[in-house]
């Protein structure tokens, strides 16, 4: 279920802990989060989706008791969103669960906390949400027929982050195209096309090589870029192996598309991570693949360049929400063995 957190109440509170029997939760933008002063929960995020859950907080006072109830609840939910509220009325933890939104909605990143985000803006009220997963009777979690039968018993819509994707898409851009040019590499002549996302101003660019069309199939790698590991390889090897693979592979086949998305300019810091121990750097979550769900500048990029069925070349594979939403179909996955990693 997802609410406006302007239009909270302590009914909808009870509605959704009765029938939701999920953790509640209240999404408000980046912004917000560091007017209330809200840290994130965890500074190294390891859950599967990657949810980016701050510290939990009850509102202090103002008739609030132990802050579980759903009046305590509705109050906090409202606090967010108030701009008077001070960082100093949210106890810390507390029952409230607010995660931290990515800018730019489900075009940045597929998730519910976008799109409870881009619901409350699309309908008029501030850009803050309340959801709750739903679960069924039996504690298990409720797929789409179960949802279907739920919307229809309590007579309310149903719609996809697929559905939101498409509809701000067809409204809204989130890239650019500010230059194209060839250049001559060692694996032959790519377009150097580049972009700059409007809400950053941050800048990221695609290397083409050969044409196709929208119906036939393209090699694509998404490259989330980091600085140090891309010019000298300082931290792990199988970015570089990840790279040039990708660059060997679509000049062999004579068409193709490497996105490079820069994460460092999205402000994280360049030294992150690197405590260097004979050579080597620590750390083995790394995914040298776009962020988990933080696609979508790739995607409106990979659109821009008419592609629509992807040979994804990736060691990590998995099932992209709202992926259908950019019109995007992955018809190959392509692995590169992780045997011919060297060792640096």
């Amino acid at each position: 279920f997802i609410a406006a957190a302007n239009c909270i109440t302590p009914e909808i509170v009870n509605f959704m802990a009765m029938h939701g029997r999920g953790l509640i939760c209240v999404p408000i933008l980046e912004a917000r989060c560091q007017e209330l002063n809200l840290e994130m929960m965890v500074i190294n995020n390891t859950s599967s989706h990657e949810t980016p859950f701050t510290v939990s907080v009850d509102l202090l006072g103002h008739g609030c008791t132990t802050g579980i109830s759903v009046s305590d609840r509705a109050k906090t939910i409202k606090a967010l969103v108030d701009p008077d509220t001070k960082p100093e009325e949210l106890g810390r933890p507390g029952h409230i669960f607010p995660l931290m939104a990515r800018d730019g909605g489900v075009l940045r990143r597929t998730g519910h906390t976008e799109a409870a985000i881009d619901l409350a803006k699309l309908a008029g009220f501030e850009p803050a949400g309340v959801l709750v997963e739903i679960m069924n009777e039996d504690g298990t979690m409720a797929r789409l027929p179960d949802l279907r039968k739920i919307a229809e018993k309590f007579e309310l819509k149903i719609i996809s982050i697929e559905d939101l994707v498409e509809y701000r898409m067809r409204n809204e851009r989130l890239i650019e195209r500010v230059s194209d040019t060839n250049i001559n590499t060692e694996f032959g002549t790519f377009r150097l096309i580049g972009y700059r996302q409007t809400t950053t101003n941050q800048e990221h660019f695609a290397l083409v090589m050969g044409s196709w069309t929208e119906k036939e199939p393209v090699l694509v790698r998404v490259h989330s870029s980091n600085l140090l590991d891309d010019i000298i390889g300082v931290k792990h090897a199988e970015d570089q192996v990840m790279l040039r693979s990708a660059l060997e592979r679509i000049s062999l086949e004579g068409n193709g598309v490497m996105v490079y998305i820069n994460r460092n300019l999205r402000g994280e810091p360049l030294f992150a991570d690197k405590s260097a121990k004979n050579g080597t750097a620590t750390g083995s979550t790394h995914n040298p693949d776009f962020d988990n769900r933080d696609y979508g500048i790739g995607a409106q990029i990979l659109r821009d360049l008419k592609v629509g069925q992807m040979k994804l070349i990736t060691n990590h594979p998995t099932k992209r929400a709202g992926l259908d939403g950019y019109h995007l179909e992955v018809s190959e996955v392509i692995a590169v063995d992780s045997v011919k990693v060297p060792k640096l």
